[in-house]
C-alpha cells in the first residue's frame, strides 16, 4: 500500500521548509531567508504515532508574479495538490494575512482534499492574536512554530487522522539513479524524459535546481528513484554564503546514497575540465556511472563525430577507462530508452559477485602471466584472494608483505580481474593486507 501524501502549500517565506526539516528530522530542504529558494517538489518520509507517510514540500506560491520562475513552481505545487492526501496551508503570523495569502487560500478552496491551515512563526502562544486567519474560512487552526517545534504534535495528530488503516511497508528495493553534472547540462529535462512528464522545473537559466529532488517510478516492472540534483560549478564561482554552496552539497550527498550515477554532460560543449572533476568524485566514491552526452541532436555529425568524442574521453577519463558512455537528447528524447538498459547494466556490474574458487583461478593465472616484481631482492606473493562485499566490487588480497605489491602489480591484477568477468561501468576496490585470511 502506498505511503499518504501530506503537502506544504503556501506563499514564499512562510516557513514550509522549516517546518518539512523537523518532521523529517534532517536537512533535506534549503532553508533561507531568502523567499523562492524551493522551487522543486522535494519529497521525505516521516512517521508519526506508527504512522508513516511522505511529505511534499513545495516552493513559495506567487500567483499574480509575471515571473517566469514563479509560473514553474506554482504548476509544480498544483502537482503536488493533485497528489496529496492532506494538504498544510502555511501562513506567516509574523507578517499577517497578505493579499497572496488570500490568493493561495482561493486556489485551496477548488480542492475536495482536507487543507488544514497552519499559522507559523508563532513564538509566545499567549500573547499572540490570531483571530484575523479565521478570515481565511478554513474554520479551526493550528498555531505553531516550526523552528521550535513548538504545536508540531497536536498538527501532526490531527494530519494522521486523516490516514486510512496502513498494511506493513514493504523494504524499499528500487534502485537509486543520481542525475549530476554541471548547470545547464540538461539535468532536468533528461530526468522528465525518463519520467514521462514534467516532474522538476526546466529552464534556460543555469541553476534554476537547487535541491536534490527524489522521485520514485517503475520502468518495465522494476522500481527506480530517479535524483535530479543541482549543477555543480567550480569551488570558485560558488559564494561562501550562498544558497548554492548548500545545493552542491545536496549534490555530493545524493552521489553517495545512490545506486547508479548518471554524470551528464553538453555535447555543445565538450568535456570541460568540472565534468572530470564530477565524473572523479563519482569514481572515489565508488559508484557504477554512465557518461551522458546530452543535446545530441544539435551537434553537426559526420562519420568520425562518435569516435571523436569517444577519444576526448578516453583521455580526460584515463583514471576510469571502465567508464561506458551514450549519445542522448533530452528534448527529442532519442536513446532514453537505451540510456535505462545502460543504468540496469552498471548496476548489475555493480553487485556482481564471484565464488572464492574462480576469483582465485583468475588471479593464479593472472600470477601466472605476470609475476609480481621484486624489491630489494624480495618479491611479494600472493597467497589468496576473497570477495568480502559488492557496490563496488571489493577483493581481498592476502599476501606475504602487501608493501611489496607496487602500484603498477595492483593496476594490473585489476586489469586483469576487470577483463576476467567483464567488469566495465563500476570502479572496483582492491585490498591488499599482510598474512593468510585465518590471520
Amino acid at each position: 500500500m502506498a505511503k499518504p501524501l501530506v503537502a506544504i502549500v503556501g506563499k514564499p517565506n512562510v516557513g514550509k521548509s522549516t517546518f518539512f526539516n523537523k518532521v523529517c528530522g534532517g536537512r533535506i530542504s534549503i532553508v533561507s531567508d531568502m523567499p523562492g529558494v524551493t522551487r522543486d517538489r522535494i519529497y521525505a518520509d516521516a512517521e508519526w504515532l506508527g504512522k508513516e507517510f511522505t511529505l511534499i514540500d513545495t516552493g513559495g506560491i506567487q500567483l499574480k508574479s509575471d515571473d517566469v520562475m514563479f509560473r514553474h513552481i506554482k504548476q509544480q505545487a498544483q502537482i503536488a495538490l493533485d497528489l496529496a492526501d492532506v494538504i498544510l496551508f502555511f501562513c506567516d503570523y509574523k507578517s499577517g494575512l497578505t493579499a497572496e495569502d488570500w490568493d493561495v487560500a482561493s486556489l485551496l478552496r477548488k480542492t475536495s482534499k482536507p487543507v488544514l491551515l497552519v499559522v507559523n512563526k508563532v513564538d509566545n502562544f499567549r500573547e499572540a492574536d490570531l483571530t484575523d486567519f479565521y478570515s481565511l474560512g478554513f474554520g479551526d487552526f493550528f498555531a505553531v512554530s516550526a523552528e521550535q517545534k513548538q504545536g508540531v504534535g497536536d498538527l501532526l495528530d490531527r494530519v494522521v487522522s486523516f490516514f486510512p488503516e496502513q498494511a506493513p511497508v514493504e523494504e524499499d528495493d528500487a534502485i537509486k539513479i543520481a542525475v549530476v553534472g554541471k548547470p545547464n547540462a540538461g539535468k532536468s529535462s533528461l530526468v522528465n524524459k525518463i519520467l514521462g512528464y514534467d516532474r522538476t522545473i526546466v529552464s534556460d537559466v543555469a541553476g534554476t535546481t537547487r535541491d536534490a529532488v527524489d522521485t520514485p517510478f517503475t520502468y518495465n516492472g522494476r522500481k527506480y528513484v530517479v535524483i535530479d540534483t543541482a549543477g555543480m560549478r567550480k569551488k570558485r564561482s560558488i559564494a561562501s554564503d550562498s544558497v548554492e554552496q548548500y545545493s552542491v552539497a545536496r549534490s555530493l550527498n545524493a552521489v553517495r546514497r545512490s545506486d547508479v550515477c548518471l554524470i551528464v554532460m553538453d555535447a555543445q560543449e565538450g568535456l570541460s575540465e568540472q565534468d572530470v572533476k564530477i565524473a572523479g568524485f563519482i569514481h572515489d566514491e565508488g559508484k557504477p556511472s554512465v557518461v551522458v552526452i546530452n543535446k545530441w541532436d544539435l551537434i553537426e555529425k559526420d562519420s568520425h563525430t562518435v569516435e571523436t568524442f569517444k577519444k576526448k574521453l578516453s583521455c580526460d577519463l584515463a583514471f576510469m577507462d571502465y567508464f561506458r558512455y551514450i549519445t542522448v537528447s533530452a528534448l527529442t528524447g532519442q536513446r532514453v530508452g537505451k540510456l535505462m538498459e545502460e543504468v540496469n547494466y552498471v548496476y548489475a556490474k555493480s553487485t556482481f559477485r564471484c565464488s572464492t574458487g574462480m576469483l582465485n583461478d583468475v588471479v593464479t593465472d593472472a600470477v601466472r602471466a605476470v609475476e609480481p616484481p621484486s624489491h630489494n631482492g624480495r618479491r611479494a606473493k600472493i597467497k589468496y584472494a576473497t570477495q568480502p562485499s559488492t557496490q563496488p566490487p571489493t577483493f581481498v588480497f592476502f599476501t606475504n608483505n602487501a608493501d611489496l605489491v607496487h602500484f603498477s602489480y595492483r593496476r594490473y591484477l585489476e586489469n586483469y580481474i576487470r577483463r576476467a568477468f567483464a567488469l566495465d561501468g563500476t570502479p572496483l576496490k582492491l585490498i591488499f593486507r599482510d598474512g593468510s585470511e585465518k590471520d
